[in-house]
């Protein structure tokens, strides 16, 4: 406003309407440590204290730590009460209806028509501000529960800054801070400034374009397909299938622990979320009598919801797999080629060969192990499997002594790199899982 000439009561004016449209209240789930002295207070594991001064000031209440969307429900609604000595006269958006008796359309009243007139709420530049400790997902987190409550309200979010404008040192926790902004106090909030730390944001309104058009299909994804239908071997695939999934499961906190010493520590999550995506399709579906149709469902499952590079390599695997497996031709012989082709294709795409502290190192013995099923005699199929379960066992335990040269692992000196490789150990815990099933319906 200096700038363009305004005068210093004009400013002030300005300057005292505004603030008076503006709200900020604060939440931490810890105190902060002046360098030297004690925490400033102290806060229960498990507590929240809503309402706190950034040196540390008792807020207007403590309560149990809830979820993003509750946080900032409370926050605004304690900013919003007329109660409050220091109430935001956010004006929400209303909706008022018109009736008409006599009209050919009808809604929820009777011989009626409502005809809808939305009243806008106020628009509001949104601030979330980091009081030190919070990761930038979390600010995320609390950024997107703050647009959507006011939006709920029928309040428009002209802009959102999002980061650390006034911190209290290593404080875990946030303020937010609404302030209504006409046309012109936008136009003076968008003035271009050399502060160095002013975030650059975008003049378009966040309200209302956020929507993303989804991208046209392409085809039916093998998992929508519900004219399966069952054949011999769908119990037993079902079976093996459960096995396989409340095994994964079971194994989620071990994967996740090998990963952490190597990894990001969440190759537990990743099959978890697998053998969750797998367990609810099969709670809804029949299991095709074509073990190469169910094959190409599997593929697709894990594409879409495991995530990760593990994600794509079994979804690799799967649909190289699945072409060697009919519902006429669906015998020892044809699984082992099954298996052949699908490793073949992990190792092509994924760039790994056996030696390189991988799931192959577990998966490419097993499979060779079980290419002697093109030749076993009749019923020496199970001994052929629990050897090749015991190979892939073998294999994942070796990699611990493996240099890698795949994956995360393969950044970080060997030395420090100890434990069995959690994706062989994964591969090694599905196979067992396939034979104990098995071995039961034997």
């Amino acid at each position: 406003m200096a700038e363009d000439g305004s005068s210093l009561d004009q400013i002030v004016a300005k300057v005292t309407a505004v603030l008076k449209g503006i709200g900020t209240l604060g939440v931490s789930l810890s105190p902060c440590s002046v360098p030297g002295c004690l925490p400033s207070f102290d806060l229960p594991a498990g507590d929240m204290e809503l309402g706190l001064g950034i040196h540390g000031e008792p807020g207007i209440k403590r309560s149990k730590v809830t979820t993003a969307d509750e946080v900032v429900k409370t926050m605004i609604g304690h900013m919003t009460n007329p109660d409050s000595q220091s109430c935001l006269p956010l004006k929400s958006g209303d909706h008022t209806h018109t009736r008409y008796n006599d009209c050919d359309f009808k809604c929820g009243y009777l011989n009626c028509v409502c005809v809808c007139v939305c009243l806008a709420g106020d628009s509001v530049v949104v601030c979330v501000n980091n009081l030190g400790a919070l990761s930038c997902l979390e600010m995320a987190v609390v950024s997107r529960a703050a647009i959507i409550c006011l939006e709920n309200r029928g309040v428009t979010v002209a802009r959102v800054m999002c980061g650390s404008f006034m911190t209290s040192l290593e404080m875990a926790g946030m303020s937010l801070t609404v302030m209504i902004a006409d046309d012109q106090t936008l136009t003076l909030f968008d003035a271009k400034t050399s502060a160095p730390a002013w975030p650059n944001l975008s003049g378009a309104c966040v309200s209302g374009g956020r929507h993303v058009a989804a991208a046209p299909a392409t085809g039916a994804r093998p998992q929508d397909d519900d004219t399966h239908s069952e054949g011999p071997l769908s119990r037993v695939m079902r079976d093996v299938l459960e096995r396989i999934c409340s095994t994964l499961l079971e194994k989620q906190e071990e994967l996740n622990s090998l990963d952490r010493a190597a990894g990001d520590g969440d190759c537990g999550n990743t099959h978890a979320q697998g053998a969750r995506a797998i367990q609810e399709w099969l709670q809804g579906h029949v299991i095709p009598g074509c073990p190469g149709k169910l094959l190409s469902v599997l593929a697709g499952l894990v594409q879409e919801k495991m995530g990760g590079s593990s994600g794509a390599l079994y979804s690799l695997f799967l649909t190289a797999a699945a072409g060697h497996v009919t519902e006429g031709r669906s015998n020892a012989a044809a699984w082992a080629a099954a298996m052949h082709a699908g490793t073949q294709a992990m190792r092509r795409y994924g760039g790994a060969d056996p030696g390189d502290r991988t799931m192959l190192d577990a998966l490419c013995p097993a499979v060779e192990e079980l290419l002697k099923l093109t030749t076993a005699p009749p019923g020496g199929e199970m001994v052929i499997l629990q050897a090749a379960v015991q190979k892939a066992a073998s294999g994942a335990e070796a990699t611990r002594d493996l240099t890698a040269r795949a994956g995360r692992a393969s950044y970080i000196a060997a030395e420090r790199v100890t434990l069995p490789d959690p994706g062989a150990v994964a591969v090694a815990t599905i196979l067992r899982a396939v034979l104990d099933s098995l071995e039961v319906q034997k």
